[in-house]
């Protein structure tokens, strides 16, 4: 496959001529909760600022977490629906009269949207659908909505101007599920690193259990079945019972009480802290003696590069897609079968700071950058722009 977005060849698309005027670039998704999608879509929108594009963002709800992150330059328009087929109208209302350039979907069910509301409108947006994680893991979640997501999306196809996936495994697996042409999936990893990167990496970590002298692993993820937080208890309480050490959970989501109930069962209650959502947590994972991430199956992993761009090791799991991407293999990282507690906790035994050095880390880091990745769409909407850039 030859995706037409990846960073280094989209980068030099960009530097080819002037842009005659900034591009009107809109970018809509459900909402600015506590995941790395949307914290990813803010990191985007400042860069293409800085890059001379105007952005603007539509939400179905101005809503979640993130919501405190917003830039204080950034036009943002709440479509306010009951559900996400309510944006249909609204968003359509919203293309005739703003009438950007692109309009940037995120995410099934909103994807659908954009490209609904964009035929109603005929505005002459063009129209860009990114897929963060994979289209086979989210139709098999259950229910008719998820189960008929690929054959939307093929029917979606020839009013798409293109799609972007956040890596090349999630761009493998959309053609495969869809019949999707490779060459019309752009790879654009995600805007991991922004210019605030080492301001936030180098604040105080207010947690007690850093000043001890006591090993502390930490994970960060939402509370459901997809990061597999049930092995990573496992895995942990096997290490435990063996040498003296400590694990914090950042994040939130439905199965938190489940997963307090297995770590008292496991006697490591004591030893876990279930820290919920935590605004800034790059403190967090440069203090950690290793991140740690157990996830099912991902679209990218931004929690990796955030502990790599902290110098701090990592393991992971080599699920599909982004793990083994971001590490290479193994070569900036250590990566274990998905779902396999006695190689996770083998893992966390190891000594992982000599053949892991902080600077390698963070050079690895480095290469995932919200400049990079503007560049990159930047050069993705000239293309599908045509003479009109």
């Amino acid at each position: 496959m030859q995706p037409i977005g990846v960073l280094r060849s989209a980068a030099r698309l960009a530097e080819a001529a002037p842009l005659a005027r900034p591009l009107r670039v809109a970018l809509y998704l459900h909402d600015l909760a506590g995941g790395g999608a949307e914290r990813m879509r803010l990191h985007l929108i400042a860069a293409l600022r800085d890059a001379g594009a105007a952005p603007s963002l539509v939400l179905h709800a101005r809503t979640g977490e993130n919501s405190a992150n917003i830039p204080p330059f950034l036009r943002v328009t709440a479509l306010g629906g009951a559900r996400t087929r309510d944006d249909i109208l609204p968003l359509a209302r919203y293309l005739r009269r703003e009438r950007p350039d692109v309009l940037i979907a995120s995410l099934g069910h909103n994807n659908l949207a954009a490209v609904a509301a964009s035929l109603l409108a005929r505005a002459g947006t063009k129209i860009i659908l990114t897929q963060h994680n994979a289209l086979s893991a989210e139709a098999g979640q259950g229910g008719w909505r998820y189960r008929c997501l690929p054959a939307a999306y093929r029917l979606a196809d020839p009013f798409v101007e293109a799609f972007v996936a956040v890596s090349r495994g999630v761009a493998e697996d959309l053609a495969h599920c869809t019949g999707i042409a490779h060459e019309r999936i752009a790879v654009i990893y995600n805007p991991v690193l922004g210019d605030d990167f080492a301001r936030r990496a180098a604040e105080p970590c207010p947690h007690p259990w850093f000043a001890e002298a006591t090993p502390v692993y930490v994970t960060a993820g939402r509370l459901v079945p997809q990061k597999d937080h049930a092995t990573l208890l496992a895995a942990f309480a096997r290490h435990r019972s063996r040498v003296p050490a400590r694990l914090i959970v950042l994040g939130q989501g439905p199965l938190r009480r489940s997963l307090q109930a297995q770590a008292a069962s496991l006697g490591i209650a004591a030893d876990v802290d279930f820290a919920g959502y935590i605004e800034n947590p790059l403190p967090y994972f440069r203090e950690a003696a290793a991140f740690v991430l157990s996830s099912r199956h991902e679209g990218f992993g931004n929690v990796l590069v955030e502990a790599l761009g902290c110098g701090t090791p990592v393991i992971a799991t080599d699920c599909p897609h982004g793990p083994a991407e971001i590490l290479q293999g193994g070569r900036y990282g250590v990566l274990v079968p998905p779902g396999d507690a006695g190689a996770l906790a083998a893992a966390l035994t190891a000594d992982l700071r000599r053949p892991f050095p902080p600077a390698r880390l963070r050079e690895r880091a480095a290469t995932f950058t919200s400049a990079q990745a503007a560049e990159a769409h930047i050069a993705l909407i000239r293309r599908v722009l045509g003479a009109r850039a």
